[in-house]
């Protein structure tokens, strides 16, 4: 008797959360507009980000104001004292910000600019410094065979390095053999540079370099490699960033439990980074993700026992920061999900939907057509 008992109230129980889940799920698509999701993504797509920068911190402002539009209010000392909320952390940045402004690479003596940042912005790398206002003319020398041996027997002095490579692995040679500048090529084939033709991906260089560097697409470098292998190559360069001390800003907003307000569920997006799929697309989807379930908690449709937590700030550092620093908050948090580059159609990008979990991809030993990605075995 008792067993059957048991067996009845399971079902009902089974039932009542598939009752429960059906109606969240029925809800939530319901609810969410894909329309404000994109047009988040397109505003913060217009944006170079990085953490400190104008961009950067004008992404926040946008997530701010769809939050204060949908219910939160600013907490002013505890997350608890209302049941919707959200703050924006600032902290002081140990090295100083960066921020493109404008590039132009010109082939002297042709109309038409080799490239330009006006239709690829990612050919600045981050920390990249100015030209002179004026900008920088020179001889380009094409390096073929970038062994350091091989380098050392050119005469770079006031010249222009040029290598199908990045940059980053010239900068130091070139520096010490006096170059002004380095433009470099370095597109994965995974990327399909040869079809894209216009396409960068972003990068990085050394910050406070003397010397600055510039990223080609496959169809400025093949034109440019053609010119110099026809003969003397000339270039002018005008390049304009802003280096300055700023502070980071992280956005948090919460959703308090009503039974285990301390236990939570923590969603985020990174705002750095200037693409529109790597990462303006998370921040859209997070931003209408809260915005729908405020919506949604003010009508009474949901309740959640728990506190849903929605987090926009700097890739990896913002989410460590917030499991890191407070120890009684991180002993809470349940269960966790980075919204990172989402919403592709993969028939145009022919790539797969991929669920990353910890070990990677859930295993240390792989089984069948498993791979463990660049992020490690476990």
């Amino acid at each position: 008797m008792k067993t059957k008992i048991f067996i009845a109230l399971l079902l009902a129980s089974l039932s009542s959360f598939a009752q429960n889940t059906s109606t969240n799920f029925n809800l939530t698509r319901k609810g969410f507009n894909e329309k404000n999701a994109f047009e988040t993504t397109a505003f913060v797509e217009k944006y170079f980000r990085v953490p400190g920068n104008t961009d950067f911190n004008a992404s926040i402002k946008y997530v701010e104001d769809i939050l204060k539009k949908a219910g939160y209010v600013e907490q002013k000392q505890s997350e608890t004292e209302a049941p919707l909320t959200y703050r924006i952390e600032k902290r002081a940045m140990k090295n100083k910000t960066w921020e493109p402004v404008n590039a132009n690479i010109n082939i002297i003596g042709e109309t038409e600019p080799l490239i330009t940042f006006s239709t690829n912005r990612n050919m600045i790398p981050i920390n990249c410094v100015s030209t002179p206002a004026e900008g920088v003319t020179a001889d380009v020398v094409y390096i073929s065979d970038t062994k350091p041996s091989e380098i050392e027997k050119l005469d770079l002095k006031g010249k222009i390095v040029f290598a199908e490579s990045h940059p980053s692995r010239l900068l130091a040679i070139a520096t010490k053999a006096g170059a002004v500048g380095v433009l470099g090529y370095s597109m994965p084939a995974y990327t399909k540079p040869e079809i894209h033709q216009t396409s960068i991906q972003f990068g990085s260089m050394k910050a406070n370099s003397e010397v600055w560097t510039l990223l080609l697409s496959y169809k400025a470098k093949e034109k440019l490699k053609a010119n110099c292998l026809k003969g003397l190559t000339k270039l002018k360069v005008n390049i304009e960033t802003k280096i300055y001390q700023s502070e980071e800003l992280t956005i948090v907003a919460n959703v308090k439990g009503s039974e285990k307000p301390t236990e939570r569920f923590v969603f985020s997006a990174h705002v750095q980074e200037p693409g529109a799929n790597d990462n303006a697309s998370g921040v859209g989807t997070l931003a209408e993700m809260a915005r729908l379930t405020a919506e949604l908690y003010k009508a009474k449709k949901i309740t959640p026992k728990r506190t849903l937590t929605f987090l926009w700030g700097d890739e990896i550092t913002s989410t460590r920061r917030y499991i890191v620093e407070d120890t009684t908050r991180a002993k809470g948090i349940l269960w966790g999900m980075s919204l990172d580059m989402v919403g592709e159609d993969t028939k145009k990008t022919g790539g797969s939907f991929l669920i990353e979990k910890m070990p990677d991809p859930s295993a240390i030993w792989t089984r069948g057509t498993d791979k463990h990605t660049e992020w490690g075995a476990g």
